[in-house]
């Protein structure tokens, strides 16, 4: 097996699953899965087993190269199980929808793409590849039409503009060091002047900040993850925006280097340290904008671009505690976040709607769902046991004991803000009275529910036994040239503490079977009827025991004036400008030779005047 097969049974599955969907669709669908699991058994047989190689000479003068290590076998393989999960999941969820050849045809080339993302060993194959991606995820977001189809554009927009900035650097590193050759690159850079360093710094950083989401370049995400599928919401959450998370770790760490990058500028203005600030302003703004959606979909997208916060900021910070926990915190989130736009593509599936006002009392309806996301939840705040805790206590460990209270009281008032919104989620779709037109929905099809068990089973094992991908984690950070720590199964031993998940899970059980007996030896519930029920002292009526339905109505009163958000009509304005712009030059067109006869006369007028004028004598 080598990685040219790879990507050949990469893409030549995407492409055979859209032919045989010609056939029949019950043979693409088993075709379309098997493939999937395949790629997720083939990149992990690759674990540990670093390559190089050449895979085309002579491509405009360039040689195009994979490259595996570490770093590239963790983003490979959560894109090879995220893929393959959210293929499952689709089986139901797509069936009736049109053009379903082409949804599974763009879902596993968008896959491909990533996987050759990450497996490109120089610049060029990364770009040909990155542009395969945002081309694919454009039509998959516009795949409802629509409001979709606004929302892919304004994607497609943003993305546009990220890989000019990345053609620029990319071109400029070709200038000036002859080669586009990752492994070549990183030595010359270090003769390379601070000022250049740092251009190429900002052109790689806006074009992979738009696609990690990271404000201000944020705007493109909650529409899109709204609008698209759900199963491509997962994907896009879970693991697309993460290729940018990919792209400033290369730049950083392995193109640039940790010390030069790490040395660029001093105390609150160098580079990483305002990376950092960056990344804290992208965890709280977003974290409470999501508090006033009403849309399920759309605060799970302002979540998203909250964590990728967390995510820059553990990465930027420059330490191997604060890198790990970065690292895992990508990891987590692609799990959980993963999980919960399935979570919420399945009641959408049943129920045909997001709206949080209009849903409720579902657990029982469905528990499967229910206690799945209930595990997604857990880990998207950072309770113990799950993985989640493990990435945000390295984050916030890091940042108390490097002193820097400023940056671990918003990181922690941004989890105070996950809180919030995630009780609004879970409460508002599965807590409370159940709406009578739902009294007889059926559970979520079997396809829906084996995605949520495997991400679930995976959070949990993770957050006890938390050592399996921090070994990987660490590899990688000592591969960058941070100093080793020291892993274990259970978690992470430093000299200011042990993080042992194996006592906080003996712990918790304590408590719960403590809490346990004292609820069975207490009075039994009694059944009242349902309309028997008070909020705050106050009768509710029947059918409006939901009584979180704008709950948080005194927060977002308080709070909304200051949670507009300012960067998206600022480019709305530059858009209704460069409109206003075109239509006035567009006047000049009216279709009349006349015209255009009388252009040409002025042009040639206006020449002849200026020769006139300056010609020398």
């Amino acid at each position: 097996m080598s990685l040219e097969i790879l990507l050949i049974i990469a893409f030549g599955g995407a492409l055979l699953t859209y032919l045989l969907g010609k056939l029949s669709s019950r043979v693409r669908d088993s075709f379309a899965v098997v493939v999937s699991l395949a790629l997720a058994a083939f990149v992990a047989y690759f674990y540990g087993k670093p390559v190089e190689k050449t895979f085309y000479l002579g491509f405009l003068g360039l040689d195009l190269i994979l490259r595996l290590n570490m770093l590239s076998w963790l983003f490979a393989i959560t894109i090879a199980v995220i893929g393959a999960l959210s293929v499952i999941f689709s089986l139901s969820y797509i069936r009736g929808k049109e053009k379903t050849d082409f949804y599974f045809f763009m879902m596993l080339l968008v896959n491909a793409a990533m996987l050759g993302i990450v497996l490109a060993g120089d610049l060029v194959t990364f770009y040909i590849f990155w542009e395969m991606m945002s081309w694919g995820a454009f039509l998959l977001i516009s795949y409802n039409k629509g409001p979709a189809l606004a929302a892919g554009m304004k994607y497609i927009i943003m993305s546009i503009l990220g890989s000019m900035c990345f053609l620029f650097g990319m071109l400029s590193l070709s200038v000036s060091f002859d080669t586009l050759n990752i492994a070549r690159i990183a030595p010359e850079i270090t003769s390379a002047s601070s000022a250049y360093v740092l251009f190429i710094l900002i052109v790689f950083g806006i074009a992979f900040g738009i696609k990690n989401a990271v404000l201000p370049f944020h705007t493109w995400l909650p529409d899109a993850h709204s609008e698209a599928p759900a199963p491509f919401s997962a994907v896009l959450s879970g693991i697309l925006i993460k290729m940018g998370t990919y792209g400033f770790l290369l730049v950083f760490y392995v193109i640039v280097g940790f010390k030069l990058f790490l040395g660029l500028g001093s105390g609150l203005l160098s580079f990483h340290t305002i990376l950092c600030f960056l990344g804290v302003v992208t965890i709280i703004i977003p974290t409470f904008i999501a508090i006033l959606q009403d849309d399920a979909k759309r605060l799970l997208a302002w979540s998203t671009v909250g964590q990728a916060g967390y995510i820059i900021l553990g990465i930027s910070f420059g330490t191997s505690l604060a890198l790990a926990g970065g690292i895992f915190h990508f990891f987590n989130h692609a799990l959980f976040k993963a999980l919960l736009f399935f979570a919420i593509g399945a009641v959408e599936f049943r129920t045909r709607t997001r709206d949080l006002n209009s849903l409720g009392g579902l657990a029982e309806k469905m528990p499967i769902v229910f206690t799945t996301t209930f595990v997604g939840i857990f880990a998207l705040i950072g309770v113990p046991l799950t993985s989640g805790f493990v990435s945000k206590w390295l984050i916030y460990k890091t940042l108390i004991l490097e002193g820097s209270p400023f940056l671990a009281f918003f990181a922690l008032a941004g989890t105070w803000g996950t809180i919030l919104y995630s009780y609004k989620l879970i409460h508002n779709v599965f807590l409370g009275q159940l709406p009578e037109k739902y009294k007889d929905i059926q559970k979520s099809p079997l396809s829906m529910q084996v995605p949520l068990i495997i991400l679930s089973l995976f959070i949990v094992l993770f957050g006890i036994l938390p050592g399996i991908p921090l070994k990987v984690i660490n590899t990688i950070n000592t591969s960058l040239g941070f100093e080793s720590l020291n892993v274990s199964l259970w978690g992470i031993t430093s000299e200011t503490g042990t993080l042992n998940t194996i006592n906080i899970l003996f712990g918790l059980l304590v408590a719960g079977i403590i809490v346990w007996l004292l609820f069975r030896l207490g009075a039994r519930s009694v059944s009242v009827p349902q309309e028997d029920s008070y909020a705050a002292g106050a009768h509710v009526p029947k059918e409006k025991y939901h009584y979180t339905v704008e709950f948080y109505n005194p927060l977002v009163r308080m709070i909304r004036p200051y949670l507009r958000d300012v960067i998206d009509e600022f480019y709305y304005e530059i858009a209704a400008s460069l409109r206003r712009v075109s239509d006035r030059v567009r006047r000049i067109y009216h279709g009349d030779i006349g015209y255009y006869v009388t252009y040409i006369i002025l042009f040639l007028a206006m020449f002849i005047f200026i020769q006139l004028k300056w010609k020398p004598w």
